[in-house]
Formats: C-alpha cells, structure tokens, sequence
C-alpha cells in the first residue's frame, strides 16, 4: 500500500467519524496547538557485518571481516511540534490533528577495526507531518483521549544516511514509508488554552536495515522503533 492509499484512507475515515458525530450536533472547536517532544529511538543491541560501497564485507587491519556493534540508547532527544486541531462533541469527543513533529534519538555505533574498539554516539533528528486522530472523553476541565497515529517523514539529518552507510543498501526507502503508531494521555482545557500530556508509541518500524536484501548481520536485522513524551500548550479559536 503506497502512501496516497494510505492518506486516501485516513482520510476517509476521518471523514466518517466527523459526519456521525456531527449528527449528534454535540459541538465543535477549532485551534492550534505547539510543544515539544521527548523521544528516544529503541532498537535493542546487535553485531552487524560492515560492508563497502560495492557490498562487499569490510576488511580489518587483521584480514577478518569487522563486526560492529550497534548499541541502543536510553538518552532522549528534545523537539518541537505543532499544527492544528478539530474537537467534534462534548463528553465524548472525536479530534483529530495534522502535526508537524520533530522527534529523534541516538544509539552507540561500537567499530571494531582498530586494535582497540572506537565508541562513536550518532544523533538523529527528523521531521514528520503527523495526523492523530484521537477519541476521549471529557468531565469539566480535564480530558482523557487516545487513538492511532500515522506518520509521513518529510525530512532527516544526514549522519543517520551516514552512520549506516556500511549497513544497508535501501536505507532512502525505508525511511520515506508511513509508520503507524499510537498516542494516548490527559488533557486539561482553561478557557480558550488547553494543555495536553501524551504517550506516543510506534506499531511498526521506523526503519528495518538490510543490505542487498539480506537481513544484516546474517540471521539479524536493526529495526527501529520510536518512544517519545509530547506535551503541547493549545488555543481554541473558535
């Protein structure tokens, strides 16, 4: 399923969701919304084989193949996110979103090629348009909401095509696919503000690392998975 289906898909679900709501004329809101994100890449440890720009193993001091290990991470990475938002109903309440998310990581790239292993830290940044789209409930002030999340990637640094340029053969695909995932938190509206506090997880992959089809490092593959905190400040325009 390439990404216009799967937007064509979301969008008509969206579509559905908001036209039975309306039906029950339980209300709208419209307004915008920005904050940061705290997120962290997991990805668990594993030896990979290092290969050449031809494909072929990479060669040590010593004539032996070099494995290196990748090592995960628990450090998280600080971005922002923004956009807008629809509330359709009162108690119960559907609200979808179109967000621009900046979310990251970093992990541990251990080379074994010297006499004595080099540890090097790789940060990664990257920038999605993301559409939630969220069910709650809500008594006086305070919300509880969650729902899927799909995720478009429409831009990443240079050191994460860098950092596994050994790795892979298909690294530029694997990063412009949709991922899906999910949110789910509190929230607590003020007047016109609301301040929103979610947990975002991920169903699929970020990224799956092979070279030449192969999954790395024989039996093994790197899959990328991301965790992040979002929390968001919102004004209600109408």
């Amino acid at each position: 399923m390439n990404i216009l289906t799967k937007v064509a898909c979301i969008c008509m679900l969206c579509i559905f969701a908001l036209t039975s709501v309306q039906a029950q004329k339980k209300g709208f809101a419209f307004g915008i919304k920005g904050g940061v994100n705290l997120s962290r890449l997991t990805m668990g440890d594993v030896f990979t084989t290092r290969y050449d720009d031809n494909g072929n193993p990479y060669l040590g001091y010593d004539g032996k193949e070099v494995r290196d290990n990748l090592k995960q991470s628990f450090k998280t990475r600080t971005g922002a996110v923004g956009g807008i938002y629809a509330r359709f109903g009162r108690t119960f309440f559907i609200q979808p979103e179109v967000l621009v998310s900046t979310k990251g990581g970093s992990f541990e790239i251990i080379q074994t090629d010297k006499e004595q292993p080099v540890s090097k830290t790789i940060n990664i940044k990257y920038s999605n348009i993301d559409v939630p789209l969220l069910i709650g409930f809500k008594g006086g002030p305070l919300r509880i909401l969650a729902g899927p999340v799909t995720s478009f990637r429409i831009g990443d640094n240079q050191k994460l095509r860098d950092a596994f340029k050994y790795y892979t053969s298909d690294l530029n695909n694997a990063m412009s696919q949709a991922t899906f995932g999910y949110q789910l938190g509190a929230g607590l509206d003020l007047g016109s503000f609301s301040l929103d506090v979610r947990k975002e997880g991920s169903f699929t992959n970020l990224a799956s690392f092979q070279v030449n089809g192969q999954p790395v490092g024989g039996d093994e593959s790197v899959k990328q998975k991301i965790s992040s905190w979002q929390v968001t400040l919102g004004l209600k325009l109408f």
